[in-house]
């Protein structure tokens, strides 16, 4: 029969008991004497450090003194602080950390009932329960926390100088101590009777050396070593000699207390009862080495890249590249017949490890200088590191052509000469200006865009009025007004203008967001609207020269979209004007929404190959389920949730939506219009489609019937008023006709390869533009696949491109002024990732 008595429980419970108890004794113990043991741990610690050696007698007897006079204060206050703590207490501890107090509990009597059978056997059950959970007791962890107590955690600096004391000093030096007292060498008949520390320079990394247990013989140390030795017993009983600081005026062999650094190889001798003699060999800090290990390379971007190798014996801490032009190179003709200014050598900082050994190394000096007057001229560069001593090493020069971008528009390279010849030296600002307007005398088949000649205009009027008297600022203003204008000659103004709506889009965005004034927020609005009327019209632009380019489907798709972007604007504006921001910012989110969507759809495309009359179809589809996805989701934001019924027309608006893809939409419901888009996904499906009977094409196959299936299940939460629902489900359709389409494309290409063999092979290996690039650096496939896995961007571009992303989902998805719908759906992308 299991215990129920309160002794035979406490008999069990024994050893938590006395686990408890102890642990009683470690929290009273700590919270009283903490200070007592961390005055011992920073006594411990100077002396570890001999710092009782360093100072005069009076101050290291003073310091003593006060360390003591520490202790005891300590040990007294830990006294009349301390409570000794007995059992009944920890058995109390015990049994408040289980339910019920079970100990307590069996210690009671019956105080009612005890001649009711009833009542005792209910009594009795509950002592067998109680006397279950007491031999079920674990003992309790004692609260050893001193942060109350010690708040500006003096223990912690205590045990952190110990433990330094125990890296770079030593233990032995305590027993130095005893050297301040008075016949402290008679003390000593059994220990050593002198000392001595070797300390190299801290640059070097090495640690300090206790001579007394190193044997007499050969010893190297580096150059710069400090020596400390100190002598115990009558003044002339040991004395020193050493040849290796080299010092004129030593002091006298006979001072208790020597110190001298190691300058040259030499002897160091201790004379007399135990004494010891080393042969010193100083080690000379050799000069650090660098060497550039290939030949400058040119990036695509036009970057510079030279590998360098750099090594030193106890590492390096700085270094730079240092290149000048070298004028006897120079191809002195046209706008360089006559001497350069005066211009410094360009100095460039060197790359060194963020971590790990720098004594010897090998990394790359990436660096952009095509905008520097050096740019695409001969020059010399000469690399430059040095350590902790400050001596310098340097490489040998390399004679080179310092990288640069490249421009290979006719116009643009005759701008970039004329800037180079300016900045080459003043005095042909007349030359410049009068060959850039023999250049642009007929323009029209020179610059696309009025606005760059416009600009290119203004700057050869102020080169031209200036000439003569051309000072050094504005020299330097026309040399960066004509490198942007001959960048947007070279690359075109459909970049520019995407940057500059995207900017726009960003500036309103956050004057919505802070409350900016009216006045304010009407100016950047009619900035947004400038920017995206030049920026569809150069995409339109783009795609009438060149139909069958990558911004072929851009421009479908701004007709798509582009009445309903301007008729979103507007509502944004009439939501302002009202004074409804948070309204008038979910507009801003879904109007940013449709640019990305148009953004995106410009770097897609391809002109990689034939293209199957199917994926043209499910191009067109997966544009038009987009399109009604967008405008489902402005009906939410509108809060007609009755849009979805059957009967309901949307004549206007659906009759703008129509592209080349679009039969089925005529006009009526979104539901019907949802089921058409269905249908037609269904017979693209049935027809012919790349891949049959493969892996990835039976992949592509099963991701398009899904697609399917998500789109039904639209059609029916559209049919029952479910927006939210649909626009969920519309998603899901979109993704996984995606990842039908790229498999389908993976497929394509595979039957590409097979069927053209080698030379197939190498016609897709020319690599493509970073224009045709998806947001993961890969290269556009045949027939606009979204992505292959070719030519991706590799080591920290990649990693960069995939943490960009991830960080402007993240930013996005905490925008509180964002819609419900959009932040799941950024949340659903994080999950995923």
């Amino acid at each position: 029969m299991e215990p129920t008595s309160t002794p035979e429980v406490l008999h069990r419970i024994r050893w938590p008991l006395r686990l408890t108890w102890a642990g009683l004794w470690a929290e009273r113990l700590s919270r009283a004497f903490w200070p007592l043991w961390t005055v011992i741990l920073v006594g411990l610690s100077f002396l570890s450090f001999g710092i009782q050696d360093m100072l005069p007698l009076e101050v290291a007897w003073g310091g003593l003194v006060a360390l003591l006079v520490a202790a005891i204060a300590s040990l007294v206050l830990g006294a009349r602080r301390f409570r000794m703590p007995r059992r009944v207490e920890a058995l109390a501890r015990l049994d408040a950390s289980m339910p019920g107090q079970p100990i307590s509990a069996l210690a009671d009597d019956q105080a009612i009932g005890s001649s009711d059978p009833a009542s005792v056997a209910v009594w009795q059950a509950h002592r067998a329960r109680m006397a279950a959970r007491a031999r079920a007791a674990q003992a309790v962890k004692p609260d050893l926390q001193l942060s109350i107590r010690d708040v500006f955690g003096l223990r912690y600096m205590a045990l952190t100088m110990l433990v330094l004391a125990l890296m770079f000093g030593s233990l032995w030096r305590v027993a130095s101590v005893s050297g301040l007292a008075p016949g402290a060498a008679e003390a000593m008949m059994n220990g050593p009777t002198w000392e001595g520390w070797a300390q190299p320079p801290l640059h070097t990394g090495k640690p300090a050396l206790y001579l007394n247990d190193i044997p007499e013989g050969t010893l190297e140390l580096p150059q710069g070593t400090r020596i400390q030795v100190r002598l115990y017993g009558p003044v002339g009983s040991l004395t020193l000699s050493e040849t290796v600081s080299g010092a004129t005026t030593p002091p006298p062999a006979s001072d208790l207390s020597q110190n001298f650094e190691v300058m040259q190889s030499g002897a160091v001798t201790i004379s007399g009862t135990g004494g010891r003699e080393w042969r010193i060999v100083a080690l000379r800090d050799a000069a650090p080495r660098v060497a550039v290990l290939r030949e400058i390379s040119r990036e695509r971007d036009g970057r510079m890249k030279m590998p360098f190798s750099a090594e030193d014996d106890h590492g390096i801490t700085g270094g730079t590249a240092t290149v000048t032009l070298d004028l006897a190179q120079v191809d002195r003709r046209f706008g360089l017949t006559i001497d350069p200014e005066p211009r410094e050598p360009l100095v460039i900082d060197l790359p060194l490890p963020i971590s790990g050994n720098r004594a010897k190394f090998e990394a790359a000096l990436e660096e952009d200088l095509s905008q520097h007057p050096f740019a695409n001229l001969p020059v010399q560069v000469r690399l430059d590191v040095n350590d902790a001593l400050g001596q310098t090493g340097q490489s040998e020069l390399m004679a080179t052509i310092l990288p640069g971008k490249r421009f290979f528009d006719p116009l643009a390279a005759a701008i970039i000469e004329m800037r180079r010849d300016l900045l080459w030296n003043r005095a042909n600002a007349p030359r410049a200006a009068q060959i850039l307007h023999a250049v642009t005398h007929l323009p029209d088949d020179l610059i696309r865009d009025e606005k760059t000649f416009e600009r290119l205009k203004a700057a050869m009027a102020t080169l031209s009025a200036s000439a003569s008297t051309l000072s050094v600022e504005q020299r330097d203003a026309l040399a960066v007004e004509l490198w942007e204008i001959a960048l947007l000659v070279e690359e075109g103004d459909l970049a520019s203008a995407r940057e500059r709506l995207q900017r726009a889009q960003e500036r309103l965005n956050e004057a919505i967001r802070n409350g900016a004034d009216p006045s304010e927020i009407q100016e950047l609005m009619d900035e947004l609207r400038e920017a995206t009327r030049d920026y569809m019209q150069l995409l339109a632009e783009e795609a009438e020269r060149n139909p069958d380019g990558d911004s072929a489907q851009a421009g479908e798709q701004m007709e798509i979209t582009g009445d309903q972007i301007q008729k979103m604007m507007d509502e944004i504006q009439r939501l302002m004007e009202e004074g409804k921001m948070a309204e008038a910012a979910q507009a801003m989110a879904m109007l940013q929404q449709l640019l990305e969507n148009l953004q995106m759809t410009e770097g897609q495309g391809g002109s990689g190959g034939p293209q199957m009359p199917g994926m043209k179809g499910l191009q067109d589809t997966l544009r038009d389920q987009q399109g009604l996805s967008d405008e489902a989701f402005r009906e939410l934001q509108q809060g007609d949730g009755e849009q979805g019924q059957p009967g309901e027309q949307q004549d206007g608006q659906n009759g703008e939506q129509q592209g080349e893809g679009g039969e089925g939409q005529d006009g009526g419901s979104l539901a019907d219009r949802q089921q058409a888009l269905r249908d037609r996904l269904d017979g693209l499906s049935r027809g012919p489609l790349p891949g049959p009977g493969t892996e990835q094409g039976d992949a592509g196959r099963d991701s398009l019937n899904e697609a399917e299936r998500q789109m039904r299940e639209a059609e029916r939460a559209l049919r029952e008023g479910d927006l939210s629902g649909a626009l969920d489900r519309q998603a899901e359709a979109m993704d996984r006709m995606r990842d039908g389409m790229r498999a389908l494309n993976e497929a394509q290409s595979q039957q590409d390869r097979q069927t053209q063999g080698e030379s197939g092979a190498q016609d897709g290996g020319n690599g493509a533009s970073e224009a045709g690039r998806d947001p993961l650096g890969r290269e556009t496939g045949n027939a606009g696949r979204i992505g292959s896995d070719r030519n991706l961007l590799q080591g920290q571009d990649i990693q960069r491109r995939a943490q960009d992303l991830l960080d402007e989902i993240r930013r996005r998805a905490g925008e509180q002024q964002r819609a419900d719908n959009e932040r799941d759906y950024l949340k659903r992308l994080l999950d995923l990732f």
